[in-house]
């Protein structure tokens, strides 16, 4: 077992158990987990009876891995579950806190989400589209996009959600698979001071998708610069207004798609992963109620973009089902200003965050005069998502950020799970630091060898998923036989996330990276992760990232690109790379010597956060990006790294 799992502590929950889980202490965890595993249907059947239905279901599980359905014959609302039930008793609650880079700021309470949401499902029922039917959401983080998302629910139309920070020509990949007969977007989004023309980028490819019949723009900007064709483009508030009628949520079948969400691709076809609408919110419910704990008291932020899964998972669908007030925000992270996550968190008093480790890194990296006076004492919880978090990370804002009782707890899902299924659960189980927390109830697992054989705790395997669950993707949209082929292959009867993992002696889960990441050097298995960790721990460093490249003696070896902070001590380059791959050496041993350490000011990174470390290796060995750039924050960055990496390349 890597010395950082063996290792690493068990940390007793910062916030107390809080009433509304079934869960007090960890023997609990233990018993219900195994309970609901034994007992797939009835267990999962005990989460959606919290929901609200319309028809009874009469079975709660037919099937197996791939082919399966829960809740058959049931049918339901997303829309009436994240919205209209909350209105007898919530209706007057704020639930939606839109704020910009700028400032501005805009909020709707449930009543007044409700009725955008039903008169936008009129517009689009009048229009003739029905359940079945594509609708494409190609928005920034605004209160409208929680509109257009629920008139979809409402009426069965499959909506696409579409990142709003893609080139048009990635813009026409995903319309031209789904084929919408809608699109609804805005005449800009703004990012960095910076206004990204939405409108102007779906004009220059939308007469080639001859499927759209209508676009929807929202005015977030009110440019003049934007060109509306008469008949086919027709602006919001043109169509919701107050005299708009309200559209009833229509109850449909438990597992008919709700919508489809496409996995960034490299040099292949991006995927439209196709989820239930009520299987996810199930899924989505749960989740939320496990990793968060959500209560009426909170103030809750999911930095996400839209287009990413976390959003719908953890703000779109999961926080509206729990009633909750959630805060919308359209912009960078650092912007203007590196304490602008400070800002919102003191001006809302913010209790409760969702967001993914590369924010912690980065707050880490412009340090702890940034909080400065800001008054952060009503954070208690810091979830997150995404990718690996290094304990030093984790320690320094708990300690530093959240004065030694913050609440972090990391998790694991991907795209296709729906949810992140490995978390801590709130107030009662422990956590370590870089872990990924324990299964949660309803999930069953396996970590395995190569012919599929579990592994013991202690030993890396492939990690995989042995029993459905509500919010697994049930297909690729127009292409089945890839889904079976793609997950289900090489592990017949399993979902394989293609992620190598390790269980401890505890029972938590640590994710090392994709099964591709681990680095086979002389024959050794070695993680990134482990690498990564080893030097972020050293004084200095605020991210890292590490690769194999092809070698004629070893087969495989690391190298590694770091960024560093303003604390960072004064050596020369070569001094700095000896120090840095030693501390690797130090940590796990010779044989993960990094090759070479590349120092770059910046990692090139997805709007969600995600370091690209396939691009990395791209510019390195071919001196170009080669595959999908199309999702990155700030795609002018590739240049420079290359210019940097041909600098110090040896």
């Amino acid at each position: 077992m890597p010395q950082m799992i063996a290792e690493s502590p068990l940390v007793e929950p910062s916030l107390p158990q809080s009433g509304r889980l079934p869960l007090v202490t960890e023997d609990d965890y233990r018993r219900v987990y195994q309970e609901s595993v034994n007992h797939l249907g009835s267990y999962w059947a005990s989460v959606a009876q919290e929901l609200q239905w319309d028809e009874p279901w009469q079975e709660d599980l037919v099937g197996e891995l791939p082919d399966f359905k829960f809740f058959v014959g049931g049918k339901g609302n997303v829309s009436t579950n994240c919205i209209d039930r909350h209105l007898d008793t919530k209706g007057d609650k704020v639930a939606l806190i839109w704020i910009a880079e700028d400032g501005q700021e805009r909020s709707w309470t449930y009543r007044e989400l409700h009725q955008e949401t039903a008169k936008m499902a009129r517009v689009l029922n009048d229009w003739g589209i029905k359940s079945g039917d594509v609708v494409a959401i190609y928005l920034p983080n605004l209160l409208e996009t929680f509109a257009a998302v629920h008139a979809c629910y409402r009426i069965g139309a499959i909506y696409n959600i579409i990142f709003s920070g893609f080139s048009p020509q990635a813009l026409y990949d995903r319309l031209i698979d789904t084929r919408p007969k809608v699109v609804i977007t805005a005449d800009e989004a703004w990012r960095r001071g910076r206004r990204i023309p939405l409108k102007n980028n779906l004009d220059t490819i939308i007469d080639r998708v001859s499927s759209v019949q209508h676009v929807v723009v929202v005015r977030r900007t009110q440019t003049p610069e934007v060109t509306m064709k008469i008949g086919r483009d027709h602006y919001w508030d043109d169509l919701v207004k107050p005299n708009t009628p309200l559209m009833p949520p229509l109850p449909l079948d438990a597992n008919a798609p709700g919508f489809v969400i496409y996995t960034s691709g490299t040099t292949s076809k991006p995927k439209g992963l196709v989820h239930a609408g009520m299987g996810f919110l199930v899924s989505a419910y749960h989740n939320v109620k496990y990793a968060l704990d959500l209560g009426p008291e909170d103030i809750y932020w999911c930095t996400a973009d839209t287009g990413w899964l976390t959003f719908p998972i953890f703000e779109l669908v999961g926080a509206l089902a729990h009633g909750a007030t959630a805060l919308v925000y359209e912009g960078a992270l650092d912007y203007p200003q590196p304490d602008r996550v400070y800002q919102i968190i003191e001006q809302h008093r913010v209790t409760k965050i969702f967001t993914a480790p590369t924010l912690l890194r980065m707050l880490a990296r412009y340090g702890a005069e940034w909080i400065g006076t800001h008054d952060l004492s009503s954070l208690k919880l810091i979830g997150l998502v995404g990718e690996p978090l290094d304990a030093n990370t984790w320690q320094w804002v708990r300690d530093v950020v959240g004065n030694g009782v913050l609440e972090i707890n990391n998790t694991y899902g991907q795209s296709e799970t729906g949810s992140a299924w490995t978390s801590s659960v709130v107030g009662v189980t422990r956590s370590k630091p870089g872990s990924c927390g324990v299964p949660l109830p309803g999930h069953r697992y396996a970590i395995v060898d190569d012919q599929g054989t579990r592994v013991p705790p202690g030993v890396e395997g492939y990690l995989l998923l042995t029993a459905p669950f509500p919010g697994l993707a049930r297909t690729i949209f127009g292409d089945p036989e890839r889904y079976r082929t793609q997950y289900f292959r090489q592990f017949p009867g399993a979902y394989n996330t293609a992620d190598a993992a390790i269980e401890d002696l505890d029972g938590h889960i640590w994710v090392l990276g994709r099964v591709d990441d681990v680095i086979n050097v002389s024959g050794h298995r070695l993680s990134t992760m482990e690498m990564e960790s080893a030097l972020l721990e050293v004084e200095g460093v605020s991210e890292a990232a590490v690769i194999g490249v092809a070698d004629n003696i070893k087969g495989m070896v690391p190298v590694a690109f770091v960024t560093m902070n303003r604390q960072s001590p004064a050596m020369n380059q070569d001094d700095w790379r000896q120090f840095l791959s030693q501390s690797v050496v130090d940590a796990i041993g010779s044989i993960a010597r990094p090759a070479q350490v590349f120092r770059l000011d910046a990692m090139p990174k997805t709007r969600s956060g995600k370091i690209v470390r396939r691009l990395l290796k791209e510019l390195l060995q071919n001196g170009q990006a080669t595959g999908d750039i199309t999702g990155l924050e700030d795609p002018e960055i590739l240049p420079v790294i290359m210019e940097q990496i041909g600098h110090q390349e040896k």
